[in-house]
């Protein structure tokens, strides 16, 4: 019963509870820029008690971003904001982690309280990228297939990105690779039409998410956690499942992650989750098998 009240050390941090706070996007920012808002809402949950605060979905890019209203860290003056939080978090004993995302087909939409419809560029939108030229849903503009040259830039992108984090004070860094954005749709059979290196088998579709671990590696301290969040299946028939995902673990335990986050679904809007109490817990205890 107080199993939450425990400690957990994971390589040179030590988290005082087994309360974690998973990142959500808050969509109140301006050009990426972490506010006052932002400082607000995660130092009280530092006060109230958190152990492990994930800093919500954080662009790589200005075009990797969900929505205009996203937290970014792409450009250096996006580092002082945000060393203000870390540094309140490390005051009340709460380790600070940042998720570093890229929205792929499913960025430039509108914030949810506005209806999350994809935004054009006359809007204040703009042009996404994906694997393949595959739309998320029918009634938007199909993103821009990636070529090689701006896959190296989004690998570039993870990589400067980790450097800011470091320099931000946050002490875990998370690669997004869920939800269906666009790490999660190289994954994906079902998005990822590629006949490169980068799409077709297993290995060629996972060969980006590797290819970012590596980069992150070269300039996050080996002494702090790297996290890597998945979703174990599409729900979704001939999509990934949780057999992909039990064999990425594995692969990704030998490049040095040190935690999978653990969620579904998000890519396809034809889902069928099977929600029910602890539904993803299965999941969790299937990687943790793995040894990671």
């Amino acid at each position: 019963m107080n199993l939450y009240r425990e400690s957990l050390k994971i390589k040179s941090i030590t988290i005082k509870n087994r309360i974690g706070m998973s990142p959500m996007c808050m969509y109140s920012a301006t050009d990426g820029m972490a506010n006052d808002w932002h400082f607000v809402h995660y130092a009280t949950r530092a006060i109230g008690g958190a152990g492990l605060i994930i800093q919500e979905a954080t662009a790589v890019s200005p075009e990797g971003r969900i929505s205009p209203y996203d937290l970014g860290i792409w450009k250096d003056e996006q580092i002082e904001p945000l060393k203000k939080i870390t540094a309140f978090l490390r005051s009340q004993g709460c380790v600070p982690a940042i998720q570093l995302a890229h929205a792929g087909r499913k960025a430039s939409h509108d914030k949810p309280s506005n209806g999350e419809k994809q935004l054009l560029p006359s809007e204040g939108g703009w042009q996404t990228v994906a694997p393949s030229p595959i739309p998320c849903y029918d009634n938007e503009l199909p993103p821009e297939e990636l070529t090689e040259d701006g896959i190296s830039r989004i690998i570039n992108d993870f990589r400067e990105a980790a450097l800011r984090a470091s320099k931000s004070g946050f002490q875990a860094v998370e690669i997004h690779a869920a939800h269906g954005y666009l790490l999660s749709e190289f994954l994906s059979p079902l998005t990822n039409k590629r006949t490169d290196r980068f799409g077709g088998s297993f290995e060629n579709r996972i060969r980006l998410l590797l290819m970012i671990v590596d980069a992150v590696k070269t300039v996050w301290d080996n002494d702090l956690p790297i996290i890597v969040r998945l979703s174990a299946t599409e729900w979704a028939e001939g999509g990934w499942d949780i057999r992909d995902t039990v064999k990425l673990a594995e692969i990704l335990k030998e490049k040095g992650v040190d935690i999978i986050d653990c969620s579904s679904g998000g890519n396809i809007p034809t889902q069928q989750i099977q929600i029910k109490p602890l539904y993803q817990v299965p999941f969790a205890e299937a990687v943790r098998k793995t040894g990671i």
